[in-house]
């Protein structure tokens, strides 16, 4: 069976869920369970994993979080490993703990914050666990309320800005709006047999299948790969439109961009579907997640700047035309 697709980039939001291996419960006692939180306050520091909210269940766990390094990958392989050991030595217990790998949805911020927020603190009330929110102390509900420097981890602001940017009103629109029902649209994408890769509104999707589904579709259709210029070809193109050496695409100067080198990304990606890894690699990037910062940033470029576009544009139409040519 085909792992599910990871989509990685800075600032995105996921919602993370697993669950033990048969629906054997993960958390036997209040030492796993602050076990687990304790081990989300150190992602926290050591990934800046930005989590939002989180409901822990005997037998499953919800998560949501931001990830401003593009690592969703790195956190939860470092959660998944660290609490499965801890959980085996604590119980005298080995082997797999979990059912297989997490499944991440990518999420629309705009689109879906609050709603998954809510659903996820309600998960004690829906499995009939307690009868106020107030009572179940493993879900993060309390640190939207707390003043407490135990909660400052918590990433809470962009939730309850959503309310007010003062405190006081921000927390009581968070708790009316805790007392409704969950969405509709929340509850069907989670009721299906295969959730989601992406969450999100048609516009969001449309973005994020442009953007990283192209890989995952020329593997799939071998002639895909065959027909796309190649690497020397991209960066040729890029040469020629800019008139600069080749040294130009391997020169990277903190505090400045390189935006030859930019395109140049951006296509390799965008035209070949090359790996983020492939990609550093080739052009002498430090690490992957510099090559996803990138191609964020010439993204955001093409959508305010008409005269760079127009300049990007051009390397299509000499990529084009050298095609043709051969």
């Amino acid at each position: 069976m085909a792992r599910p697709l990871r989509i990685e980039f800075p600032d995105a939001w996921y919602h993370v869920m697993n669950r033990g291996r048969r629906h054997e419960e993960i958390f036997l006692d209040s030492r796993d369970y602050q076990a687990f939180i304790d081990l989300l306050k150190a992602v926290s520091e050591m990934f800046n994993a930005q989590v939002a909210a989180y409901a822990l269940m005997p037998n499953h766990y919800h998560l949501l979080l931001r990830t401003p390094e593009g690592n969703i990958n790195r956190i939860m392989r470092h959660v998944g490993g660290v609490y499965t050991q801890t959980f085996n030595r604590r119980h005298d217990h080995d082997g797999q703990l979990f059912r297989g790998r997490y499944k991440a949805i990518l999420v629309d911020e705009d689109e879906y914050l609050l709603g998954l927020v809510r659903y996820i603190h309600h998960n004690p009330l829906k499995a009939g666990i307690v009868t106020a929110l107030k009572n179940y102390e493993w879900i993060s509900h309390k640190g939207y309320l707390s003043d407490d420097d135990a909660w400052a981890w918590l990433y809470r602001e962009p939730v309850l800005k959503r309310f007010s940017n003062h405190l006081d009103e921000a927390r009581s629109g968070y708790l009316h709006f805790m007392a409704h029902d969950d969405d509709e649209k929340v509850e069907q994408a989670f009721s299906r047999m295969n959730l989601p890769a992406v969450l999100g509104g048609k516009e969001f999707i449309r973005k994020i299948k442009d953007r990283f589904f192209t890989a995952k579709t020329n593997r799939e259709v071998p002639t895909a790969k065959h027909l796309a210029p190649s690497d020397q070809e991209i960066m040729t193109a890029v040469l020629a439109v800019y008139e600069v050496e080749d040294a130009t695409l391997f020169i990277s100067r903190r505090g400045s961009t390189n935006e030859p080198r930019d395109v140049a990304i951006y296509l390799l990606r965008t035209l070949c579907g090359q790996p983020l890894q492939r990609i550093a690699e080739s052009l002498s990037v430090r690490n992957y997640s510099t090559v996803s910062t990138t191609l964020t940033r010439v993204e955001r470029r093409l959508a305010e700047d008409a005269e760079f576009k127009k300049r990007l544009e051009k390397v299509r139409a000499v990529l084009k035309k050298s095609q043709r040519e051969t």
